[in-house]
C-alpha cells in the first residue's frame, strides 16, 4: 500500500453493544490482510484487548494490537491516539487496515478531527464509522428515546442519550446487534426509530453476533474526516468535553462456588441503580482458569477463559456518576 493512505474503521457504540465480538470475527476472517487494532477502554484496567489478541494470531504482528486505558480516546487524542497511530503507520510491514474500537462512552467527533493532524492526515483516512447498536437495549428502553424538544426546565439532559445520539450522528453504517433475540415486529420498530435519527445515506444491517463479512465493515470509502459538519450530534463540533456523568471502579471479587453463584453476584450488581456494565475476569473455586464476564442490562454471559490466554484481575463496573460503589462491592463479594 505504498503511497496510499491506510483505511481506518472507527467502531463505536454504547456499552455492551458487541463491538469486540465484531472485531474478533473480523480478525478470524481477515483473508490474509494485515489489520491492526486499537482498543480503547473506559476504566483503570484493560479487558477487551486481551479478547481481541486471542483472534489476532496470523493476522496481527506483535505490536499491531494496542490497548489504551487512560480514559476515553476522544479525550486523549494528543497524548494517546496520535502517537499510537504514528507508531502503527511507521511499522516496517505496511498495514492493510486499522480498526479502532472506541470506549462505549466515547464521542466519535473528536477522534475524527484527529485525522486532520499532520502526522496522520497524509497517511490514513477514515474509511467509515461503524456504530454498533444493541437491539435489545433499544427495545427494553435501556437507551432512552431521543427527545427533539427537551424540557428546558431540566437541569441536565440524559447522558446516555447524549452519547448515543452522537454515535449515531457520526455513523456511515449501523450494525444492529443481537437482532436474533427479538421478533420481527419488535425489530421493525427498533429499525424505524434508528432510521428517524440517521442521515438518509446511512445503511442499517442486522447482526446475530459474529456473522458479518469483513467486506461489510471495511471498504466504505467514506473519508469521514472530510465530512464533519454533517456528523454533528448533541455536542456538535466542540473541541472539548468531559465524561463527568460516568464513573468506573475495579472490584477484585473472591472466588465463587460455581458459575451460577457468580451469575447471581453479577446480576445483583447490575440491579443497583446507576450501574450500566460489568465486565472482566472472576475466579471460580477449584477452576484453574478465570471466567470471562460480560454483563449489560439483564444479560449476563459467562465463559471460562482459554488456557494460556492473557487474563487480568478483577471486574470493571461502569455506571452513572454517583452510583453506590459500596453496594456494588458488597454485591460482588457476596
Amino acid at each position: 500500500m505504498s503511497g496510499q493512505r491506510v483505511p481506518v474503521t472507527v467502531l463505536t457504540g454504547f456499552l455492551g453493544a458487541g463491538k469486540t465480538t465484531l472485531i474478533r470475527h473480523l480478525l478470524q476472517n481477515a483473508g490474509g490482510r494485515r489489520i491492526a487494532v486499537i482498543v480503547n477502554e473506559f476504566g483503570d484496567i484493560g479487558f477487551d484487548g486481551s479478547l481481541v489478541e486471542e483472534c489476532g494470531a496470523g493476522t496481527c504482528a506483535p505490536g499491531d494490537i494496542v490497548e489504551l486505558t487512560n480514559g476515553c480516546i476522544c479525550c486523549t487524542v494528543a497524548d494517546d491516539f496520535v502517537p499510537t497511530m504514528e507508531a502503527l503507520l511507521g511499522r516496517d510491514r505496511p498495514l492493510d487496515a486499522i480498526v479502532i474500537e472506541t470506549s462505549g462512552l466515547a464521542l466519535p467527533q473528536p477522534l475524527l478531527r484527529a485525522f486532520d493532524w499532520p502526522a496522520v492526515r497524509t497517511r490514513a483516512t477514515v474509511d467509515g464509522v461503524v456504530t454498533v447498536v444493541d437491539a435489545t437495549a433499544l427495545a427494553e428502553g435501556r437507551i432512552p428515546e431521543h427527545d427533539p424538544t427537551p424540557d428546558p426546565a431540566r437541569e441536565h439532559d440524559d447522558p446516555v442519550e447524549e452519547v448515543f445520539d452522537d454515535q449515531l450522528a457520526c455513523a456511515d453504517l449501523v450494525v444492529l446487534s443481537k437482532s436474533d433475540l427479538l421478533d420481527d415486529a419488535t425489530l421493525a420498530t427498533v429499525e424505524a426509530r434508528l432510521r428517524s435519527e440517521l442521515r438518509p445515506t446511512v445503511r442499517v444491517v442486522r447482526s446475530r453476533g459474529a456473522d458479518l463479512a469483513p467486506a461489510i465493515l471495511i471498504g466504505l470509502a467514506a473519508a469521514a474526516e472530510d465530512d464533519l459538519a454533517a456528523r454533528a450530534g448533541h455536542h456538535g463540533t466542540e473541541e472539548e468535553h468531559d465524561h463527568d456523568d460516568f464513573d468506573s471502579i475495579v472490584v477484585r471479587a473472591p472466588a465463587q462456588a460455581d458459575l451460577e453463584a457468580l451469575r447471581g453476584t453479577v446480576e445483583a450488581a447490575l440491579g443497583i441503580e446507576g450501574v450500566l456494565r460489568v465486565k472482566g475476569y472472576a475466579p471460580v473455586a477449584g477452576k484453574p482458569n478465570p471466567v470471562v464476564v460480560q454483563a449489560v442490562g439483564s444479560r449476563v454471559e459467562l465463559a471460562f477463559a482459554r488456557p494460556g490466554s492473557r487474563t487480568g484481575e478483577g471486574l470493571v463496573v461502569i455506571g452513572l456518576k454517583g452510583f453506590d460503589r459500596a453496594r456494588v462491592e458488597a454485591a460482588l463479594a457476596a
